[in-house]
């Protein structure tokens, strides 16, 4: 065999590992699109801060906490964002997004960072932000094994997960609090919701076209409104010349069949997040109740009319998308989930039926059109 000559590699290469681009353990962007190194490279962006956002939990509450990114990111910021379902965050606003397993734990335990943001109180969220190095943390930390609060900021936050009645007569939004957890006013930041390159539905269903989204999650049935207040609805909806697409995942699956039996309306199974999301963009009006649904339609900049029961309304940034509509009882808010007195059936087909139509006149789709206007 031939003797190959050796290859040496100069020694004084300038590496800029301070930079955004800079991923340490393969090329970054910039290289493998236009062969640049770093000494001189034109994309250099030196990195000034790096921050941890921490919201593990629910798809609708990690949507839902995005409005931050317009105010936590930007030039020389580096966002690491440890979340449970990284799909549903915005990869072009967040430098490195990271789930919660093994390999991640053991990366966090070495890494430091500028400022942690915390916003959940779970076990697993409180305990990182005990463990994970930082200049300044945010939101709720671990002190004898249970969640408290890092300093004022996130005091009230922890006080109306603690007693219902305080919560009851908060008057802030969620991002109102959250904004104010991390050292920030809100001044109404957008969600960030982003669709993935697969095809949109396109379905050729007469305008407009009402979302029904009819689940609520195990967790909360006092938030369920009864299959025959659904039905009920589609039909005036129906007979109104709407066209009706239900909504829902696993869990909703035989109740939205049952739905489409009874009424005719258009349902098309469940589907995994993505494309979910592409299903929800294709009304222009969506009906649910505090549910991810909810979250997402806001986030596509969907007309909403929200069923609430439980919670309290003032939680609910809706940025003028919609109405909440709630039924005529003294106790709302209160948090429970169980209801004895099963009040979201309280609430009528007709009442939902007048808020769908007072929204409508918002969309400014004409009745019995199919193209897309919204």
């Amino acid at each position: 065999m031939k003797n190959r000559e050796k290859t040496t590699f100069p020694t004084d290469e300038i590496v800029n590992t301070d930079c955004r681009h800079f991923l340490g353990d393969r090329p970054c962007k910039p290289h493998k699109q236009e062969g640049v190194h770093c000494e001189g490279c034109d994309h250099y962006e030196p990195i000034s801060r790096r921050i941890l956002i921490i919201k593990l939990g629910a798809v609708g509450d990690v949507i839902r906490t995005t409005p931050l990114l317009h105010a936590l990111g930007g030039p020389g910021t580096h966002v690491t964002w440890l979340t449970d379902t990284p799909e549903i965050l915005p990869s072009n606003w967040i430098d490195r997004i990271i789930k919660l397993d093994a390999s991640t734990l053991a990366f966090l335990q070495a890494a430091f960072f500028d400022a942690i943001y915390n916003l959940d109180k779970d076990p697993q969220a409180i305990a990182l932000t005990q463990l994970v190095k930082a200049k300044e943390k945010y939101g709720f930390a671990m002190d004898q094994n249970v969640c408290v609060p890092n300093d004022d900021r996130a005091r009230v936050k922890w006080l109306t997960g603690l007693f219902d009645d305080l919560n009851k007569a908060n008057t802030l939004s969620y991002l109102e609090e959250i904004f104010s957890i991390c050292g920030l006013t809100f001044k109404g930041e957008e969600y960030i919701v982003t669709l993935d390159g697969s095809p949109p539905f396109s379905l050729e269903l007469p305008r407009p076209l009402i979302g029904m989204n009819t689940g609520c999650g195990s967790r909360w049935p006092s938030r369920l409104w009864a299959v025959e207040n659904w039905i009920e609805l589609a039909q005036m909806l129906q007979t109104r010349g709407f066209s009706v697409l239900l909504l829902g995942g696993p869990e909703e699956d035989d109740r939205n069949r049952q739905i489409a039996a009874a009424t005719g309306a258009s349902y098309l199974g469940y589907f995994p997040l993505q494309r979910f999301l592409h299903l929800v963009n294709e009304v222009d009006l969506l009906i649910t109740g505090v549910t991810m649904a909810l979250h997402i339609g806001i986030g596509l900049k969907k007309r909403i009319v929200l069923l609430n029961n439980i919670f309290n309304r003032y939680e609910f940034e809706l940025y003028g998308l919609g109405r909440i509509v709630e039924p005529d009882v003294d106790c709302l808010g209160c948090f429970k989930p169980v209801c004895d007195r099963d009040c979201m059936n309280l609430l009528s087909a007709n009442e939902v039926f007048q808020a769908v139509l007072e929204e409508v006149e918002q969309i400014g789709v004409g009745v019995g059109r199919s193209d897309r206007s919204s």
